[in-house]
């Protein structure tokens, strides 16, 4: 059973009358996610991720994953460090070192980098085996793991940071038509994950490739005013581009239709970024494929990536009020919160703790709820104290046992946080409007 009381979330109590610098918080979610125990910083762009967020990033993961196996692609762990020498025959290297790329050196004095992407590291692989058959062609990699990026000012806590975690897929095709048709089939189930984690208000846009290089670049952005981006969608047409992606000049007129004067800008958070990428990584690094008729030719490449702990808190920045954290539901760390009486009161000496148990055992046979409902066992606090901060927590469902469970038949409180709405229900009654809301 999950108890609340085992769960370390070592939360911010900020005093009423409290002046907060502007500086030491930088975005909503930053300030809920520390206020709530959900992180905790560490050094300038790093953060520690503490139980209940960490339950969040492990479901993105699996949505992530289940997603991943829909187009065939197949997971697997690159390294972290990547010969620097590597980079320089990619062209991503030359001369100065790139700000943003962090660097070591080895023991040995060379030159290592913490990938903040993949692309020479998966590619050096595929050299190593070249040519192989068309056969085998097409062939999708990816993995989630840490990444580096030494961004000049960290901010708006997990949404910009030095150090993240990121899901990164690269494909593998014989030719420009197959990679062009791999990067749409990938699109749409990028579009497919974000609608099924419950994020379908997303703005896909034409992006700028700049250092990933390429021929064609999609952001997937979500509307915030914290957002890093800036996004130009044309009122005739739709199209939308990130306005980095605008040469000087053109920025007025929509760069599909030519349309001037119906450009509105909005601000948004990248999630997502894919690239067309052509032969630019296999063609210097020499990966390649035997075609049939027996000649060599550079695979043509893809790559697509999706921030998973800035998914998590830019979910957490478009959807939560000032006080409260609003999950997508299949991102709240536990779905269901039951709240039994306070130790002692009338209510708890007529059973309703015992109830509240009973109640969890039924909860957690729903399908999708193993391992997905907490009880808030602190009944020291008052049953107020605690719905209170199961509201300020986003648990998509709290049950309360509360003043009527002392009737005959016992009533309980559900209370939805989506909607606001509250319904006094039995107990058996709960668990089936549980199922309806759940589509179980």
């Amino acid at each position: 059973m999950n108890r609340i009381s085992k769960i370390f979330q070592p939360m911010v109590i900020i005093p009423k009358n409290a002046v907060i610098k502007k500086q030491e918080v930088s975005s909503r979610s930053q300030r809920l996610m520390t206020e709530l125990g959900l992180i905790r910083p560490a050094t300038n762009g790093t953060f520690y991720l503490l139980p209940l967020v960490q339950r969040s990033v492990d479901k993105l993961v699996a949505i992530v994953d289940a997603h991943m196996k829909q187009i065939d692609a197949q997971k697997v762990t690159l390294p972290i460090l990547t010969p620097g020498d590597l980079w320089k025959k990619s062209g991503r290297l030359t001369g100065t070192v790139n700000r943003e790329i962090m660097t070591t050196i080895d023991r040995h004095e060379n030159l290592q980098v913490l990938s903040p992407t993949n692309e020479e590291s998966i590619t050096s692989l595929m050299a190593s085996l070249s040519p192989i058959s068309y056969k085998q062609l097409p062939l999708r990699f990816y993995q989630i793991g840490t990444k580096f990026r030494d961004e000049m000012k960290p901010r708006f806590g997990l949404i910009r940071t030095k150090e993240f975690l990121m899901k990164d897929l690269y494909t593998f095709d014989g030719n420009d038509t197959n990679a062009l048709d791999t990067y749409h089939e990938v699109c749409g189930i990028y579009e497919r994950m974000l609608r099924n984690i419950g994020l379908g208000n997303f703005a896909k846009v034409q992006g700028d490739s700049g250092l990933m290089g390429g021929s064609l670049s999609h952001e997937y952005h979500l509307p915030a005013t914290v957002g890093d981006d800036t996004l130009a969608t044309c009122e005739k047409c739709g199209h939308s581009v990130n306005v980095e992606a605008i040469p000087e000049g053109k920025r007025e007129s929509c760069t599909k239709c030519g349309e001037g004067g119906a450009i509105r800008l909005t601000e948004g958070i990248e999630v997502a970024h894919t690239f067309l990428l052509g032969d630019k990584y296999s063609n210097p690094l020499k990966a390649t494929y035997l075609q049939e008729h027996g000649l060599t030719e550079p695979l043509a490449m893809g790559c697509f990536g999706v921030g998973i702990t800035r998914l998590v808190a830019a979910a957490i920045e478009v959807l939560s009020t000032d006080t409260d954290i609003r999950w997508p539901r299949r991102l709240a760390p536990f779905t269901v919160c039951l709240i039994p009486p306070k130790s002692g009161s009338k209510e708890d000496k007529c059973g309703g703790s015992a109830l509240a148990e009973s109640l969890y055992s039924k909860v957690i046979e729903l399908p999708g709820l193993h391992d997905d409902a907490i009880l808030d066992d602190r009944n020291h606090l008052t049953i107020g104290k605690r719905l209170l901060l199961a509201k300020r927590m986003g648990y998509p469902f709290v049950i309360v046992i509360g003043s009527r469970v002392v009737e005959d038949p016992p009533t309980l409180e559900l209370h939805l946080i989506e909607s606001g709405q509250t319904m006094e229900l039995s107990p058996n009654d709960i668990v089936t409007e549980l199922r309806k809301h759940l589509g179980a």
